[in-house]
This record gives C-alpha cells, sequence and structure tokens, in this order.
C-alpha cells in the first residue's frame, strides 16, 4: 500500500517464527518483550501519542497476518490500548462518550474473543437482552451509558 502511496499507519511486525516458538514451548522467545516495548515506545514517538495515556492514547490494532492476502479471515483485535481511564479521556478528547464507550464495548468484545476465547455468541446475548432492556432495535440506538453498562456486563 505505501508503494502506491496509499497512507498506511506506523506498526511493526512479530514474526511468525515468534508464534511458533511461543506455541511450542509456552513462553515468549527470549528478547520479544522487550522488543515490543522498544517498538512502542516508537510508535508514541512518531504518533506523539502515549500508551495508557488518559489525554492522548495511543491505541493500536492487534492482527493476524498471512503469506497470501486474506481478508477477513485472520483474527484482529482493534484499540488495545482502552481501558476505564483511557476511554475517559477519549470520550472528553472527541467530545463523544458514545463513540469512546462502543470502541471500549468493541475492543472487550474482540479480546474477549479472539485472545480469551470466550464465546462470542455470549457477547450477543449480553448485547440482545441490553437492547431488550432498553427498548433499542439496533446497536446504534443505545446511548453513551448504555455502552458504559456493557462494557461492565462484558
Amino acid at each position: 500500500m505505501t508503494v502506491i502511496v496509499i497512507p498506511v499507519p506506523p506498526g511493526f511486525t512479530i514474526t511468525p517464527a515468534a508464534c511458533i516458538a511461543f506455541s511450542l514451548t509456552g513462553s515468549y522467545p527470549v528478547g520479544l518483550p522487550d522488543e515490543v516495548e522498544s517498538h512502542l515506545q516508537a510508535l508514541e514517538m512518531t504518533t506523539g501519542k502515549g500508551f495508557g495515556d488518559r489525554a492522548n492514547a495511543l491505541l493500536v490494532s492487534v492482527r493476524s497476518g498471512s503469506v497470501f492476502s486474506m481478508p477477513g479471515m485472520m483474527d484482529t483485535v482493534l484499540n488495545l490500548g482502552l481501558n476505564d481511564d483511557t476511554v475517559a479521556g477519549l470520550a472528553e478528547g472527541t467530545g463523544n462518550p458514545r463513540f469512546a464507550y462502543d470502541s471500549y464495548r468493541r475492543f472487550i468484545q474482540m479480546f474477549g474473543d479472539v485472545v480469551m476465547g470466550v464465546e462470542s455468541q455470549r457477547f450477543e446475548d449480553v448485547l440482545t437482552a441490553k437492547k431488550a432492556e432498553v427498548g433499542a432495535d439496533h446497536d446504534t440506538d443505545l446511548s453513551a451509558d448504555d455502552l458504559k453498562d456493557l462494557t461492565v456486563r462484558f
């Protein structure tokens, strides 16, 4: 994408070798945590944002990869870096608490499903119950407070 001059956010790659090593041993390769920390610091410098910074949070996406392009087929976790503190800062900074809490709700749902192995239907059931509780037909009918409550329930 950069070759054809499409803007691509800065990032870094963890090689498949690290994943394979973890799968085989159950532990990270020596030096990997320090390397990730170093790359996160570089992203902070490049973006002017801070990972965990309430006022100006660096949010990252963690995407699976493949030798071949497989859009929609690989796992992704968006908005890593949101937590109870940074989501409040995002709501304040954007002036849009609904956007902030919807992003947080989606992050918790993706993390639970992809990383923790929580059955995705459990999240859908909680969402459906919340919509019924407040009389909402669609996700977009939920208020910021509704979405904030969902993050607690999730």
